[in-house]
């Protein structure tokens, strides 16, 4: 019993100190810049508290289930030594976490709403969810296609350097085409992907592939998935707004 507290004593003490920065930095422009009491301090405070213990609760649990699941699962589909079925469990589990991703949804819907304010979508509920359903399904596409191509890249052990530049330059050149309405939602649909849902189960993969697989390095190998999941969207998206 003592060491379960201590346990969760250190968890919550390790949430608190990892959100010290962003307290003291909100506190001193409230009250020194600002010169402004908090308002509604009480629930500041308690919010505050609920921020530290979700953040302890949500760590613990990438550490107990979501890393040793995606790990396990994608050291289980390598042995197997089925490439289209990897290749499948790689695009599902981009698509799936994506689609999920609470961050992306609330991008999609804001983006909805500023299309129909610049009367480049009819103002109805219809429509905005019809353009912000169809901008999430766009990118969660491109996440699972991302996660394809990395996964093969890990395979057959090709630097990632080229993909990251071929891409890049893909994107530049998508961007002088796109109308200028898409350009800044294309660039933040690539963020949005790296949030707290897709992240630690992307990471899981990469760094599961990356051990079973002779002759690959967890580091140099294992990683590197995120940054494909970050960059694909960005060309699906700017694709998308030159279609939609």
């Amino acid at each position: 019993m003592l060491k379960t507290l201590q346990s969760i004593g250190r968890l919550l003490l390790g949430s608190l100190r990892d959100l010290a920065s962003i307290i003291l930095v909100i506190a001193f422009f409230q009250i020194v810049v600002l010169q402004q009491p908090f308002p509604e301090l009480e629930r500041v405070l308690i919010g505050l508290v609920l921020v530290v213990i979700g953040l302890a609760m949500f760590i613990q649990g990438l550490e107990m289930g979501v890393f040793p699941l995606g790990e396990s699962m994608a050291e289980a589909f390598a042995r197997k030594n089925v490439v289209w079925w990897l290749l499948l469990f790689a695009f599902a589990l981009g698509f799936g976490t994506t689609i999920a991703e609470p961050a992306l949804i609330a991008v999609a819907a804001e983006a909805a709403e500023a299309q129909a304010e610049a009367q480049g979508l009819a103002r109805d509920e219809e429509a905005q969810e019809a353009y912000a359903l169809g901008l999430r399904y766009t990118v969660a596409l491109s996440v699972g296609f991302s996660l394809v191509l990395g996964v093969f890249r890990i395979l057959k052990g090709w630097p990632i350097q080229w993909f990251i530049i071929g891409g890049y330059l893909i994107v530049v050149t998508l961007t002088s085409f796109a109308p200028d309405d898409i350009v800044g939602v294309a660039y933040d649909s690539g963020g949005v992907t790296t949030s707290t849902v897709t992240v630690p189960l992307v990471a899981a993969l990469g760094i599961g592939l990356a051990t079973v697989i002779r002759g690959r390095s967890p580091l140099i190998d294992g990683f590197g998935l995120i940054a494909f999941a970050s960059l694909t969207p960005i060309m699906f998206v700017l694709v998308f707004g030159m279609v939609v």
